[in-house]
């Protein structure tokens, strides 16, 4: 065997992070990123994703493929350059007018607990089976992304119960702003081009469908109604069943080709399946 990089075919982030519901799953995780006023001011205030909505998705896309997939020293050198970036850029709180280092804890902290909790439980509605204990091992072994941002692995929420605290702890911080508005939008209707009108009409039920797959709690800060839940479950299992469908051999290599480079790295035997393994 050649070199796992930090997760590995017996972890279950190998095997949820390949799943097709992981699409839905990563534009819910921005529309809850998006609550947070300090997290999304950052973005809003330093990030290009309006001018170029696709190549901003792409990067993040190709950081969570990397750490899960990539050779150890892939997984580092992709966290280094995020942590330098962070570590230069500034945001400004628009209530209070205080300036704020984007690798401060609190947001760093925050991103990452909206991604892994929309990742898990997106991706468990949709159909991927997780018992708790699997749950609680993805949490676990996602502390090592959080690592990789420049976090403490001690401090981040390593199980189900631990998540469910601190959303409970942070929920009073978070609320609808105009920027959490402005990525409401952008997340419906990503395309600012009248000539890619169709483009954006045909992505509409997909990314109202991830919003859709918020929480309760999530949806009601934003303000915005959703999907019945009749229709986002068969909306979610009806995605996945379709990706699913895709042969793995054209499916592990697009949009990007981490899961196949791991498998060639790796052997076939590595391939990520659509259940997760039992034990560590």
């Amino acid at each position: 065997m050649g070199d796992e990089g930090l997760f590995g075919p017996r972890t279950v982030t190998w095997h949820l992070h390949a799943d097709p519901a992981m699409w839905v799953a990563g534009v819910c995780s921005l529309f809850l990123q998006a609550l947070h006023p300090r997290a999304v001011a950052a973005v809003v205030q330093n990030s290009r994703f309006r001018d170029d909505p696709l190549g901003r998705l792409q990067r993040t896309g190709n950081f969570v493929a990397t750490t899960t997939y990539g050779t150890t020293a892939e997984a580092e050198a992709v966290a280094s350059r995020v942590r330098a970036v962070h570590r230069a850029l500034r945001g400004t709180d628009r209530e209070t007018g205080e300036e704020f280092r984007l690798d401060e804890p609190e947001p760093l902290m925050w991103v990452h607990c909206a991604e892994v909790a929309s990742f898990a439980s997106v991706v468990r509605r949709a159909g991927f089976p997780l018992t708790i204990a699997q749950l609680d091992q993805y949490f676990d072994e996602q502390r090592r992304s959080a690592a990789l941002v420049g976090l403490d692995p001690a401090t981040v929420p390593g199980s189900t119960r631990a998540m469910a605290a601190y959303f409970a702890r942070v929920r009073p911080q978070l609320r609808r702003t105009e920027d959490s508005d402005l990525i409401y939008r952008f997340l419906h209707l990503p395309l600012s081009s009248r000539w890619l009108l169709p483009v954006n009409l045909g992505y509409l039920p997909l990314g109202h469908l991830a919003y859709s797959v918020l929480p309760g709690w999530a949806r009601r800060l934003h303000g915005r109604p959703a999907y019945p839940p009749l229709v986002v479950e068969a909306g979610l299992r009806a995605f996945r069943a379709a990706g699913l469908a895709v042969p793995d051999q054209l499916r592990f290599r697009y949009p990007g080709d981490h899961v196949q480079r791991a498998l060639d790295r790796l052997g076939e035997a590595a391939a990520p399946a659509p259940t997760a393994p039992t034990g560590r």
